[in-house]
């Protein structure tokens, strides 16, 4: 079912990303950096100084020449059109880089990394503009579409955050674990207690909606409204933890990717938008929920007033490896999902058509 595209690396690849003109670039370990045809061969190849781990990779939103490139704690500036020394670097992080997000007007850069920074480049005077914390690990950052001063991010410390670049604290935050009510129980019951460290970000198109995935396997969704965002749905996707998730061009098509080897396309369309609260409702209400009836004759009630166990992918495929990262291309027409993972090739697996 899965086409290998071979001949990129030697190493295990770490994270891909599609240009606007279709243009695929890919970062793995030892500094290995990769561009390929749509057809799944590769056209370039770089190992960039040093030959630390590419952590991250993501096009100019405007100018789908230029290639933004984490390693170590260094960000490079890359033209894919002469795949050579970078033309620029950042030295704005202290500790090692593990995502990069570009606003779509191309006005800002942000580098998310090992000691909870968020290092947000000024584009035009290539200075920080700013610089946002979170208390731990900061796993993943975001832009939000059409909204080129917001973002989230999330973290190790199991926050996600809401964050506006004029101001140095966040709008607001969330904490997976007291917004989870069931794992107290979970804990009290005896069994394995997986806390929700986040490891993954993705804004859908609208720009309102996100999702987060997390080390308990599940997805979590939020909605923005304002300065500030709801919880309003959460499901169990994999076994393992949330490598990686994924919003497709369509609204409310999600792909997820786990450490459980699997890649699922969840259609979310029919969850959200469907309840009108207040986030400092809403969350009131499930804290009442919660403290009111965790257990009945000693077995917890699993389901929390915001989980959905219907929810079922719409595609599931078997992957077989931990998943490192998941990009989406269109190849002459036909819609494709990337799967980079600890080997060193690059899976491409048809999708259905919406």
């Amino acid at each position: 079912m899965a086409v290998k595209w071979d001949g990129g690396h030697s190493c295990s690849v770490l994270c891909l990303t599609v240009s606007a003109e279709g243009l695929v670039a890919s970062g793995a370990e030892q500094g290995e950096l990769a561009l390929w045809d749509g057809g799944g061969s590769p056209v370039a190849q770089l190992r960039l100084p040093q030959a630390q781990d590419v952590t991250s990779v993501v096009f100019s939103a405007r100018r789908p020449s230029t290639l933004y490139a984490s390693h170590g704690e260094t960000i490079s500036v890359l033209d894919v059109r002469s795949l050579q020394e970078p033309l620029q670097r950042f030295h704005v992080n202290e500790e090692e880089i593990n995502c990069l997000a570009v606003s779509d007007t191309d006005g800002f850069l942000a580098a998310a990394d090992d000691s909870g920074a968020i290092k947000v480049v000024d584009l035009e005077s290539n200075k920080v503009s700013r610089s946002l914390r979170h208390s731990n690990i900061c796993s993943a950052v975001a832009f939000r579409p059409q909204r080129p001063q917001s973002l989230v991010s999330c973290g190790l410390d199991m926050q996600v955050m809401l964050w506006n670049l004029q101001k140095a604290r966040p709008l607001w935050t969330m904490n997976l674990q007291e917004c989870d009510m069931e794992e107290e129980s979970l804990q009290s019951a005896g069994q394995i207690f997986n806390p929700p460290l986040a490891h993954s970000l993705s804004v859908a198109s609208c720009g309102n909606v996100f999702a987060c995935g997390a080390q308990d396997g599940k997805v979590r969704i939020f909605r923005v409204t304002g300065v500030r965002f709801e919880h309003e749905l959460q499901f169990q996707a994999h076994s393992l933890g949330v490598s990686q998730v994924l919003f497709m061009p369509e609204a409310y098509w999600l792909l997820s990717g786990g450490n459980d080897g699997k890649v699922l396309l969840w259609d979310i369309s029919s969850n959200v938008g469907k309840r009108q609260k207040s986030p400092a409702k809403s969350l009131h209400r499930r804290k009442a929920q919660a403290a009111a009836s965790s257990r009945k004759d000693g077995k917890l009630n699993k389901v929390a007033s915001n989980e959905q166990p219907g929810v079922v992918p719409k595609l599931s495929i078997e992957h077989g490896e931990k998943v490192n990262w998941l990009s989406y291309t269109e190849i002459k027409g036909s819609r494709r999902v990337l799967v980079a993972d600890q080997t060193s090739s690059i899976s491409a697996y048809p999708l259905p058509e919406p």
